[in-house]
Parts: C-alpha cells; sequence; structure tokens
C-alpha cells in the first residue's frame, strides 16, 4: 500500500500524553485536531465551547508544565479541537490518527472499530499504549485496518525526550512500518526503536525491572535512598535521577501501575518475582496511599525544604520509619576513587572489584541488568543495537547495557552472572562460541562499525542515516583554536566552530575572513556555517571583553567589533551563497551571523535573541542594523510615506525584553529573527545535510545581494522612545542605570536622530552600533552587568528585581 505524505494528524485522548503529543504534531508544522470525550453533562446540540471543555481544559492546564510540552503558547489556538460524538467525521480528511486514550483494552477496541469505520482507507491508525498487546487492540477488525495499524510508543515528554519505539504486530504492513519510520525521524525528529508486540515493549521492560530490582536490593540489604541514588546514577553512566530519583520524576503510580500491568503479562516466572517483591510493593502502596507521588506531588522518596538561609536542602525517605531526613552524603571509598576517572569503560571494572557495601550491590545489580538485557534479545527487539540505542535515547544513559558489557569484557560479564546466579541467554554463549567476542566489531580509531546479531550469527553492519552528516571526518583545509573551513565536497565549503561554547573571539573572526578569501578566490560556490557541537554560538566571547576592558584595551576591543561587523557584511554580499545550521543556542554575535546568512536552517530547539542588553549593551555587530532592515524596510520600501514609529517602538521593546526565543515557535518569525525562507528542522542531526543542500540549490544561477540602505526614522521617533524609557522607569520596571542603556539603544535604531527621516548606509549603521557599544563598556554598570553574568550566568537586573 502507498501511504500520503502526512500533513494532516488527529490525536484522540487529551490527557497528559495526548495534550503533548498534540503540542509536538502542532510545533512540526502539522494539521492538528484533538478529539476527546465530550465534557460531562452536556448533550448534542450544546455549544462547541461547552461540549469541548474537558479537552481545551486539558490542553490550557498543560501550558503551566515544566518542562513545557509546548515550542509556542499560542500554538494551542492552531489546534482543532472536537469531541467524539459530534466530530468524528472529521477524521475522515485526516492522514494519521494517534490513539492516547485511557491504558484500557475494551475503550481502545471500542474506538478502533469506529476509526475503522470513518477514517480513509489509506490513513495511518497508529496507538500510543505502552504495554498493551496490539494484537488484541486490533482484534476482530478487517485485515485492511490491520495492516495500517501499529503502536507508536512516545516517551513522556515526548517533546524532549527522543526516543519513539514502533511496534508492528503480526499483520502491520512492512511497507507502513519503513513509511512511519522515516516520517518519525525526519518530521518529528523522533530516534526510533522497532520492537516486538510483547508486554512493556523495551522501554518500560527496563523502567520497571531496573527500577524494582535496585529497589528490593536496597530493601533486602538495608541500602539508603541516597545511598542507592549515588551507586545508580552517574557513577554508572546514568542520570542523576538515578532509581529513586526517576520514580518520583515519573510518579509512584504511574511507575507501580506499569510494574503491575508488566508483571500480569510477563510469562517469565523469574521477571514475574522481581516485579512482585513484597517489600517494594508494599512501599509503594504505603506511599500512594499518603499521596507522595513524586515530584508531582512534592514528596515522595526526595522531599526538599528551606534550611538556614533560604537555601534548599534535600531530605531523603527513611525506608525503615517512612520519615524523611536530611542525611550527610554517603561516602563510600571505591566511589570516591572512580571519580577521578572519566572514563565509564575504564571506572565500571573498578567499582565491580571493590570489596566494599558499593561493590556488593553494583555487582548484584550489573548483574542483573546484564542479564536481563540479554534476554531481550530477540525477544523484545531483533538486536543488542536497539536495546543500547532505548537506553540512551529514551533514558538518557551515557551507554547502553551491551556496551557496558563490551567495557566490562564479554567473559567477565558472564563470569559476574553466573557469580551473582543469574542467568544469561544462550546466543551470547553462541556469540562467543562463534568467534565473535564482543557485541559490538569496530574500526581502527575505536568506533563501532557492526553489531552482533543472534539470528545471523554474525556480525552486520550499522545502520547509517545518510542525512546525518557531520563535520568531524570532512578535510581541513585551514584551521585555527577557534575555527576551522572545511571541504563537504561538491564545491561546498564548511566553516567549523569549535572555540568554548563556540563564543565568537578574534580568531574566530579571523577565520570567517579567511572563508570568504576563499570563496571569492572561486575555490568554492557556496558556504555552509555549522558544526557538530551543541550550539551554534553563544556570542562575543564575554570573558575576552572583560579582560580587554580591565587591561585597558578598549582599542584592541573595538577592531575586534570592527572585524566582526566587516565580517558580517562580508557575509551578506559573499559572491556565493551562505547558510549556516544553526542548533542549541545562537545568541547576540551568534544571532547576528546568522542575520547574515542567505538562509538559516535552525534545530526546532534553537534558542535565538539578541540578548545584550542583559549585559548592559546593545546589539553591535550588525544586529540593530539587521533589525532595522527586517522590521521597517520593507514597510517603508512599499509606503515611504507610512509612519515607521509603531513599528520600531515594537522593535525597541523586543530589543529591551532580550528574550530567547525557540526556533519553532510562531514568535521566531513574528519578531523577524527567521525569516519565511529559513526552514526549522526537528531533526538536529539532518541540519548540516539540509544546510548544504540548500546552498547548492541557491548556487545555481547565484547572485549577491545589493547593499540594501537601512531606514533611518530621525529624531521624532527617537523621541518616542525616549518617552518609553522614562515611562518604564517611572513605573519602577527600569532602574536608571538600564535607562542609560536603552536611550543609547533608542539612538542607534533611530538612525542617529537626524532631524529628518532618511536613509543611511548599512556601514554608517554599524558605525552607530560600535560607537554606542564603546561607550557602554567604559561604564561601570555595564562591567558590573557583565562581570554578574560571568559569575552567575544570570543578568544583573534580574538580581535587582528580587
Amino acid at each position: 500500500m502507498t501511504y500520503r505524505k502526512i500533513h494532516r494528524v488527529a490525536v484522540i485522548g487529551s490527557g497528559t500524553m495526548g495534550g503533548a503529543l498534540a503540542a509536538l504534531l502542532t510545533g512540526a508544522g502539522l494539521e492538528t485536531t484533538l478529539l476527546d470525550i465530550p465534557a460531562a453533562g452536556t448533550a448534542a446540540g450544546s455549544p462547541p465551547a461547552e461540549r469541548n471543555a474537558l479537552a481545551r481544559g486539558n490542553l490550557q492546564r498543560s501550558l503551566t508544565a515544566r518542562p513545557s510540552p509546548w515550542f509556542s503558547a499560542g500554538d494551542i489556538e492552531r489546534i482543532r479541537i472536537g469531541n467524539l460524538e459530534d466530530d468524528l467525521a472529521w477524521l475522515a480528511e485526516v492522514d494519521w490518527v494517534l490513539e492516547a486514550v485511557v491504558e484500557d483494552l475494551a475503550t481502545k477496541q471500542a474506538l478502533m472499530w469506529r476509526l475503522h469505520e470513518v477514517c480513509r482507507p489509506d490513513c495511518v491508525i497508529s496507538t500510543n499504549t505502552s504495554g498493551l498487546p496490539l494484537a488484541q487492540i486490533a482484534d476482530g477488525t478487517p485485515g485492511d485496518f490491520t495492516k495500517r495499524f501499529l503502536g507508536t510508543h512516545f516517551f513522556n515528554p515526548p517533546r524532549w525526550l527522543p526516543l519513539l519505539e514502533l511496534i508492528p504486530h503480526e499483520d502491520t504492513d512492512a511497507e507502513l512500518l519503513r513509511f512511519m519510520r522515516n516520517f518519525c525521524s525526519r518530521g518529528l525528529g523522533k530516534d526510533v526503536v522497532v520492537c516486538r508486540d510483547v508486554p512493556g515493549f523495551l522501554g518500560n521492560r527496563f523502567l520497571s525491572m531496573l527500577g524494582m530490582q535496585a529497589i528490593g536490593l536496597a530493601l533486602d540489604e538495608g541500602y539508603s535512598v541516597a545511598e542507592v541514588d549515588l551507586l545508580t546514577g552517574p557513577l554508572i553512566g546514568r542520570p542523576r535521577t538515578a532509581t529513586f530519583g526517576l520514580q518520583d520524576l515519573v510518579g509512584l503510580d504511574v511507575a507501580q501501575a506499569v510494574a503491575r500491568n508488566l508483571r500480569d503479562a510477563l510469562p517469565d516466572s523469574a521477571a514475574r518475582a522481581t516485579l512482585a517483591h513484597a517489600g517494594a510493593v508494599a512501599l509503594h502502596e504505603q506511599l500512594i496511599a499518603r499521596g507522595w507521588l513524586g515530584r508531582k506531588s512534592g514528596r515522595g522518596f526526595w522531599t526538599q525544604r528551606r534550611g538556614e538561609g533560604g537555601q534548599r536542602e534535600r531530605l531523603e525517605l527513611n525506608l525503615q520509619t517512612l520519615a524523611h531526613e536530611a542525611n550527610p552524603a554517603p561516602k563510600f571509598q571505591c566511589v570516591t576513587a572512580a571519580r577521578s576517572e572519566r572514563d565509564l569503560g575504564a571506572r565500571l571494572p573498578a567499582l565491580l572489584a571493590a570489596q566494599d557495601r558499593a561493590g556488593h550491590f553494583l555487582r548484584r545489580h550489573m548483574a542483573f541488568t546484564l542479564s536481563f538485557a540479554a534476554s531481550c534479545v530477540p525477544e523484545v527487539t531483533d538486536s543488542p543495537l536497539a536495546v543500547d540505542q532505548a537506553q540512551r535515547w529514551g533514558f538518557n544513559h551515557e551507554a547502553g547495557p551491551f556496551e557496558l558489557w563490551d567495557a566490562l569484557g564479554v567473559a567477565a560479564g558472564l563470569a559476574l552472572c553466573e557469580a551473582q546466579g543469574q542467568p544469561v541467554a544462550n546466543w551470547v554463549h553462541v556469540m562467543l562460541a562463534n568467534d565473535c567476542p564482543a557485541f559490538y566489531r569496530r574500526d581502527a580509531s575505536g568506533e563501532p562499525e557492526a553489531c552482533y546479531d543472534p539470528q545471523a550469527g554474525d556480525y552486520l553492519p550499522l545502520p547509517v542515516d545518510e542525512r546525518a552528516l557531520q563535520a568531524t571526518g570532512l578535510t581541513v583545509l585551514r584551521s585555527n583554536e577557534s575555527a576551522s573551513l572545511r571541504d563537504m565536497g561538491e564545491g561546498v565549503a564548511l566553516w567549523e566552530f569549535h572555540s568554548a561554547q563556540n563564543s565568537i573571539d578574534d580568531a574566530l573572526i579571523d577565520s570567517g575572513h579567511a572563508a570568504l578569501e576563499e570563496i571569492a578566490g572561486g575555490r568554492f560556490q557556496a558556504l555552509v556555517i555549522g558544526s557538530d557541537g551543541t550550539r551554534f554560538s553563544v556570542g562575543y566571547n564575554l570573558a575576552l571583553a572583560l579582560q580587554r576592558i580591565e587591561d585597558g584595551e578598549f582599542d584592541a576591543l573595538e577592531r575586534s567589533v570592527e572585524a566582526l561587523q566587516g565580517l558580517v557584511r562580508g557575509l551578506r554580499r559573499a559572491p556565493a551563497p551562505v547558510v549556516s545550521a544553526a542548533p542549541g543556542m545562537a545568541l547576540g554575535g551568534g544571532a547576528e551571523l546568522l542575520f547574515a546568512c542567505d538562509v538559516v536552517v535552525a534545530h526546532s530547539e534553537l534558542l535565538l535573541g539578541l540578548v545584550e542588553f542583559n549585559v548592559g549593551l546593545i546589539p553591535a555587530g550588525g544586529g540593530c542594523t539587521a533589525m532595522l532592515q527586517r522590521w521597517l524596510t520593507p514597510l517603508m520600501r512599499s509606503s515611504p510615506d507610512s509612519d515607521a514609529t509603531p513599528l520600531l517602538k515594537q522593535l525597541f521593546t523586543r530589543l529591551l525584553d532580550a528574550d530567547m526565543i525557540v526556533a519553532a515557535a510562531t514568535e521566531a518569525r513574528e519578531r523577524r529573527l527567521l525569516r519565511p525562507s529559513d526552514r526549522v528542522l526537528m531533526k538536529r542531526a539532518h541540519l548540516l545535510h539540509e544546510a548544504k543542500r540548500a546552498a547548492l540549490h541557491l548556487a545555481e544561477g547565484y547572485r549577491a545581494p545589493r547593499p540594501e540602505a537601512v531606514y533611518a526614522a530621525g529624531r521624532k521617533a527617537y523621541e518616542v522612545l525616549l518617552e518609553v524609557v522614562e515611562a518604564m522607569v517611572n513605573a519602577g520596571d527600569m532602574s536608571e542605570d538600564d535607562a542609560r542603556i536603552a536611550r543609547r539603544l533608542a539612538f542607534v535604531l533611530a538612525g542617529g536622530a537626524a532631524d529628518s527621516p532618511g536613509w543611511l548606509a548599512e556601514r554608517e549603521l554599524h558605525e552607530l552600533e560600535r560607537r554606542a557599544f564603546m561607550e557602554l563598556v567604559r561604564e561601570p554598570h555595564t562591567q558590573a552587568c557583565i562581570r554578574h553574568m560571568l559569575q552567575t550566568n544570570r543578568p544583573l537586573r534580574f538580581a535587582a528585581e528580587r
């Protein structure tokens, strides 16, 4: 069967997960419908606002959730909200229906029949069940329905956790699985693992089994909450939430329900015994009865209180008395020694060899982990690779269990399991007998290139995502301590940043000018700006700026800013297209470099903003100029007699806000931080590939843009902006120190406050920016703002507000 490209989606169920999925899909640019049952007490014919109150109310409440499921609060208005009685016919229009109703088999089964009756034959139907068998959910439905039905188990919160389990059942069309894997990866940015239709799938099995084993062991042998979380957190490559903290994060009621459902469904008696540990089950029941559900109730295995001096103090649950206590942090000699070893593969063997209580716990827990991981292949998924991916992508583990096993040595891991009485699946013994000494075969550089497949009895190459282009490995043409120029092939150069946090300094600026020289010399037909790092650029190196200020090297600082402005102009007027691949953050000078590009290919989670006001400065790398060109030029070119002042006021207040805006949010384009021609991708790993494609497309017949004049609104507009500043000061919304910065910003945005409006050359605006910048860096308040940001990572003005 051929499936339509997905543009329109519907989510059924508006609970925590349903609402979060609707937010994700809307943020990904899909036309989203959300249906739930009608509000209680309403009847057919009641006003839609009343009938749909349940779904709308759930969405409104999700706006306060943290972390937020929404890219933009305004996305809620883009969702078409209805109910399952009045609006089911809407589903005939959609390409994908995603069911996220209550985890009840009968409810899901009844809904599937209704979907079969109303949805198009090529509409994809999926369930977000976290463990109910798909074969039972679709039981009795016709074959043409079951072929286009599968499981799509998103992990909560779906915006923030990349793992997606795709679960086909025996009748699922193989083409549908391929289609959805491709769409969910590229269109939603998900890292996909394919699981079999078995209880708990993969992620929830590990969540429940490892958690309950650790809790049961703690109760049996007298380990405290803090001890267990110390031993099962970053020490062994897992997040700080570790074991008990993860239970609090998930919610004790949710964790108990998942474990109970899994226990009832698993065929293996040993696994059921782990989940049925009497002490662990009773402990959960007692805490749930008290309303201690974890973070959502403010109290679980951990809680907090205000200590002396107003500092927050963590309290751990005493597992015997069920009282929360403030205890000293646990200490183990082997843990103290291991912390000096940064490499997990080298750290773990030493911990497992320790002959103290920490070593004893870790041997028991790690043997269970390895044994359980081996039992999941091939029962739950085909390959050790999928098990490792699920743990890294779904639970943020540094390494999966088979990667850890390789670090220990497979034979050593087998010996550990045998010593602790944990059975190991036969395929591991067969692997060693077949002269395959590790789960992963590695290349000469130590990178994995193939994974052992039990069904093939040999190593199979790791799958390659052709769109996951990386800078590492590309030929380096020029390089200095802060940036490099690499060859991407096909006549495209990559200007790659690798300074601290990709901050802008003299060496990075010099590298940019060198890249422009290569372009001007005709060596390349396009330039991409990007890297493998998690950030595009946090902006100008504030530590460098402060050092020059304190040393009195103002001339050197001004030359640096002037060189940055020249680089921005050079990028804007380059004879070949310039495209940026922007993940993470593009702040201050980083944003100004983006503004100079022909096209920005941004990750959906890119934080973008001109934040200079937060450090007592104004945008001086061409940021003010670029914003004037984006805000005022279109209006004044099309309607020369228009009053630019209202738009200028809006721009002024935005720059005073100094906000960081998520690229996928509608506000990013409303504030002209991104243009209609810029692209937003959900998959960060695809940024460089898509940026190169965009650059090659632009290179055909490319003509460099002509210098663009900047509209200067003049003195009257400047006076209006000063009135805005005075109003804020009088209202107590701005200090007089900050007002002095704001007045300089107003002067620049008004084009120097000339007597009458007019047009200025780009270079003239850059000179205004630079002059104001250099005046500000000499002021003690600005220096204090920079120093405070470097010390606390927070603006000084926010500290003053508290």
